[in-house]
């Protein structure tokens, strides 16, 4: 018997067609309950139970109980950062969904990763952010340089409180709809909330796109003005 992980078992958790488009339906970070869950698989109550009951027993999913509903979301940042993964391996091999609709574009262009923003809109900024010298490259990963540390707090985030949270405070996240990297971590949570709060754009319930209104796009695109 080989020694190691056992990535069989993922695997086989994930690979499952109902329990891949649930885990999916989660990378939206919200808390769905089973029959919403259900719907998003195209399957029955009852199935959608013993599906969830093995990602549960996988540690892929954990369950909150309030009141008499019970709601299921993604174990933690390491499972979304593997399902990002996979998504971007699955679009780089040729491995996607035939069905196209009026979604496509807008998830390519803006989408929720989880709890960060990605897609074009965030690969750009990724890239202004680098150029710039906001974010810097080490041995160990992204950081954030001095100069990056002003310009975030200028927009109102309280980098002290991040730095508090367990996690790193940023890093890089391969966008498979890009093939390049967007901002995650901490600091990548707290751009997005500030998107939102701001007004600049809202979720669109559906689907995990992230929609700009045309002053939020403008207001958006000039956070780091292209070089």
């Amino acid at each position: 018997m080989k020694e190691g992980p056992d990535i069989a078992r993922i695997a086989s958790l994930v690979g499952d067609p109902a329990r891949a488009n649930m885990l999916t339906a989660l990378m939206t970070g919200k808390a769905l309950t089973a029959s919403e869950l259900a719907s998003e698989a195209g399957i029955t109550a009852p199935t959608a139970s013993s599906h969830l009951r093995k990602l549960s027993d996988g540690q892929l999913i954990r369950v909150r109980q309030q009141g008499r509903h019970r709601y299921y979301a993604l174990a933690d940042d390491r499972v979304a950062r593997s399902l990002e993964a996979l998504m971007d391996l699955a679009a780089g091999t040729g491995h996607v969904r035939t069905r196209t609709g009026p979604r496509d574009h807008a998830l390519r262009e803006a989408r929720v990763c989880y709890n960060h923003l990605a897609g074009q809109m965030a690969t750009r900024l990724f890239d202004r952010l680098a150029a710039q010298r906001y974010l810097g490259f080490t041995r160990d990963g992204l950081a954030l340089t001095a100069d990056g540390t002003a310009f975030f707090a200028q927009l109102g985030i309280d980098l002290a409180q991040l730095s508090t949270q367990r996690g790193p405070l940023c890093r890089e996240c391969l966008d498979w709809s890009e093939r390049r990297s967007h901002l995650a971590g901490s600091l990548g949570r707290a751009l997005l909330t500030t998107i939102l709060a701001r007004g600049w754009a809202t979720r669109d319930p559906g689907s995990r796109a992230v929609l700009f209104s045309p002053k939020g796009r403008a207001a958006f695109e000039q956070l780091v003005p292209q070089g």
